[in-house]
């Protein structure tokens, strides 16, 4: 019996690097011709492995990752992967909360960063007013609303788009026109679909049978959720000082190796391989600029509502063990956004705006981003403006942080704080689905500020009820959730 280990194979990831070379503007093309001289595969489209098994290859596989790891990469001025190197680029903003991408659609005016204080209180967007919930009863209690939002939000988006994940863009609206549900305004059902498009365009085969709407029954397992489960359990076990190697010791104790996927589950076999961080985020890892450290970021920014700026240093920890570059703006990116939209005074596009003050302005996902909020302001059909992004950003991976950055951007601009609108054009445009849902749903949910704002088609079928495979957290309730977050939000 062959047994296929996805993500981690060498002759399975070698496609993949290269892809990521032409990428960052590696000079690969020397290495490319051996690889593909000796039979190698491209990267798989959509899967952890390739087609075949190619053991034969593994050899020359491992010598031409470390070779490819070894090329100098002309972006790395304007997107260092050093925390201090980050900050050193970017800047509060002083331009209008709504035009956060500038009227010309140049990266807006700065001033000079305020030293932060202690823990990293005080810096960040001066505009943006700190409130830990410490401040008052009142404002607590709205906090701890708005937190439960959040959670409930995430869950929507993330179940919205776990049936048609890994699917082409054409085959989502075929499915969902089919079913009288385009544009997109509820769950995705099979019910009224013709069997040969449902052949054509098979669902998700893990997500089928719990996340169309004839089969919800609680919130499932999915890894968008299990990460701020484990986020939330490292807070409560090192509090806001932890390590990067923190995150590894929890990972160690408390995620099973078969619930991690892309850069997570090389990094967690680096750490197997006695690898320390932040070696594990760059050994043998092309996925390492991919979506994985964005869905970790949520209890970054939602514990830290106010201060974006210690919001993203905090996601930055987290996704140093695994990512670099773009994939560590992303989780940066939500995280920021997150800690804005969680004061409760700060909208959507203010939201947005904080998110980009955080991450280099010259990086591939700042200019992302700032298409995204463009493209949503400039068309009122959001099919035009996911069009727009796929003719842009199509070259990416679907996985891949800085596309889906885009999306995410354009989805919640376009929705303007709506929660539905917001869900259902993240999950409309494609790429990664369930996860641009998620995070979608988890800013709309801060937004409305309450859970019962929150649409009851969508609440209702979760049942106040979560599935994970995070040992302590099995079939806790949202409501739970939300009291164990602000737990950590107003610690002192």
């Amino acid at each position: 019996m062959n047994l296929r280990l996805t993500w981690v194979q060498p002759e399975d990831l070698v496609g993949h690097e290269l892809r990521l070379a032409g990428e960052d503007g590696r000079d690969a093309r020397a290495i490319a011709g051996r690889w593909y001289a000796a039979g190698g595969p491209p990267a798989p489209e959509t899967a952890g492995a390739s087609a075949a098994p190619r053991p034969d290859l593994r050899p020359l596989a491992e010598e031409l990752l470390d070779t490819l790891a070894s090329l100098p990469t002309p972006s790395s001025h304007h997107e260092p992967t050093s925390l201090p190197s980050i900050q050193a680029l970017t800047t509060p903003l002083t331009t209008s909360p709504r035009d956060p991408a500038g009227t010309d659609g140049e990266a807006p005016r700065l001033h000079p960063r305020e030293a932060p204080g202690p823990r990293g209180v005080g810096g960040g967007d001066p505009g943006l007013v700190r409130v830990s919930g410490r401040g008052g009863v009142g404002e607590s209690d709205a906090l701890l609303h708005r937190l439960h939002a959040a959670w409930l939000g995430r869950a929507v988006g993330c179940l919205l788009g776990k049936p048609v994940e890994k699917l082409p863009l054409p085959a989502i609206r075929a499915l969902a026109r089919a079913a009288g549900n385009w544009p997109l305004s509820t769950w995705f059902t099979a019910r009224g679909v013709p069997p040969e498009l449902l052949a054509a365009h098979p669902w998700n085969r893990r997500s089928a049978t719990t996340s169309l709407a004839e089969n919800i029954d609680g919130m499932p397992e999915d890894d968008d959720l299990n990460y701020p489960l484990l986020n939330l359990l490292l807070l409560q076990r090192y509090g806001r000082d932890f390590t990067t190697a923190d995150v590894a010791r929890l990972w160690l104790d408390e995620l099973p190796a078969g619930r991690t996927f892309t850069a997570e589950r090389v990094a967690y076999r680096n750490l197997l391989d006695g690898v320390e961080p932040p070696l594990t985020a760059v050994r043998r890892n092309p996925f390492r600029e991919w979506i994985g450290a964005q869905i970790r970021a949520d209890v970054h920014g939602w514990t830290h509502p106010g201060d974006p700026v210690a919001a993203a240093a905090q996601a930055y920890r987290d996704a140093a063990l695994t990512h670099t570059t773009n994939g560590v703006y992303g989780a940066m990116f939500v995280a920021a956004t997150l800690a804005a939209a969680a004061t409760g005074t700060a909208d959507v596009h203010r939201s947005l705006a904080a998110g980009l003050t955080v991450i280099p302005p010259r990086s591939r996902l700042a200019e992302a981003v700032r298409l995204g909020i463009d493209s949503a302001r400039a068309h009122d059909d959001f099919d035009t403006v996911v069009d727009r992004l796929h003719a842009g950003l199509g070259g990416y991976h679907w996985v891949h942080a800085v596309p889906n950055a885009a999306l995410l951007a354009a989805a919640l601009t376009h929705g303007d704080g709506d929660f539905s609108r917001s869900v259902c054009a993240a999950v409309s445009g494609g790429w990664d689905t369930d996860s641009n849902g998620a995070t979608a749903g988890s800013v709309a949910g801060l937004l409305a500020g309450h859970p019962d704002r929150l649409p009851e088609r969508w609440t209702t079928p979760l049942k106040n009820r979560l599935a994970t495979s995070v040992p302590s957290f099995d079939g806790i309730g949202f409501d739970t959730l939300a009291e164990l977050t602000h737990l950590e939000a107003v610690r002192p």
